[in-house]
């Protein structure tokens, strides 16, 4: 049974947006079939980076479209005010087994109201914006992509191939995606919980001396002591006063920051080599392997053993 993969664009979209989810679902339907891959916006073609695709008129898409999957783009807010192309959407969407959508095509599905009550991302430099925007969505500000029920979005624009190399993966197997990724010579296929940026340069601009100088000191060792009281000896405060400014001007409790810092430092051991899970959980302040474990689940959403399996499977040549 073919499933019906269709790729939504609009005028001034992301050629990468719509080029990457095509290539990895046309790369697998060559490998395994199972697909029906198609382009469509309203009237038909479109235009992405300045480059004139041609595809099917939205209008006349008719019956049930497995994957909906809605671009990202400079023109994506112009698109969520476009009504036809909105109302087009919610149709298909209804009896869609899986909606999607790559960077700011989050918006899009966002003013279709199909992202109301659900979890999701867009790129990194939109998240704001779009929880500004619309207060019902619940965004989650630095993921590669967020699953919620047959919902699922996507950062900016490569990470549409992570996603897509994710649904292939929940439609066949790991080997499936796998295979599709070292074809499209892709380096890593990302979990979906992984940061969209490194853990320092996600932190907001701080302007307190005491608090860049712990910053800085938990990214060049994440494996020291970082107790809140040590922390807090570190930029010259009182513990109480470190915390509420901490969470306040980081975005983050302390606790959760060295955690994600020491989830990237592992991350990077795991990727250069095949250092036993119980070392690198040493070296980068976790303790043991089992602790390691439940901060990779919580921060990646996927085991440290996974994670580099992915890495080196991904990565090979």
């Amino acid at each position: 049974m073919e499933r019906e993969v269709l790729v939504v664009g609009y005028p001034d979209a992301t050629l990468t947006d719509v080029a990457g989810p095509v290539d990895v679902f046309e790369g697998a339907r060559r490998l395994r079939g199972g697909y029906r891959v198609r382009v469509a916006g309203v009237g038909g073609g479109f235009t992405a980076s300045g480059v004139r695709l041609e595809g099917v008129d939205l209008r006349e898409v008719k019956g049930s479209v497995d994957t909906l999957v809605v671009v990202g783009g400079t023109g994506s807010f112009a698109a969520a005010r476009d009504e036809v192309l909105v109302a087009n959407l919610r149709r298909l969407a209804a009896d869609a087994r899986r909606v999607t959508s790559v960077c700011t095509g989050a918006f899009v599905l966002a003013e279709a109201g199909l992202l109301a009550g659900v979890r999701a991302t867009t790129h990194w430099a939109y998240c704001a914006e779009l929880a500004a925007r619309h207060p019902d969505v619940e965004v989650v500000p630095d993921a590669i992509f967020v699953r919620d029920g047959r919902v699922v979005t996507s950062a900016g624009v490569t990470a549409g191939i992570d996603l897509a190399l994710a649904l292939v993966e929940r439609d066949h197997d790991a080997a499936l995606a796998r295979l599709v990724a070292r074809w499209m010579v892709v380096f890593l296929q990302r979990p979906g919980g992984q940061s969209q940026f490194s853990v320092r340069a996600a932190v907001r601009p701080v302007r307190e001396v005491g608090l860049r100088a712990v910053l800085d000191a938990i990214a060049v060792d994440p494996a020291a002591t970082w107790t809140v009281e040590t922390m807090a000896r570190h930029a010259s405060m009182s513990t109480r006063h470190f915390g509420r400014l901490f969470t306040a001007k980081v975005g983050t409790s302390p606790a959760r920051h060295v955690e994600r810092a020491r989830v990237e430092a592992a991350a990077t051991l795991l990727e250069a080599g095949d250092e036993a899970l119980d070392s690198v959980a040493r070296r980068c302040g976790f303790g043991s392997s089992e602790t390691l474990r439940r901060a990779f689940l919580r921060v990646l959403g996927v085991a440290p053993g996974g994670y580099r399996e992915r890495f080196r499977t991904t990565g090979a040549a």
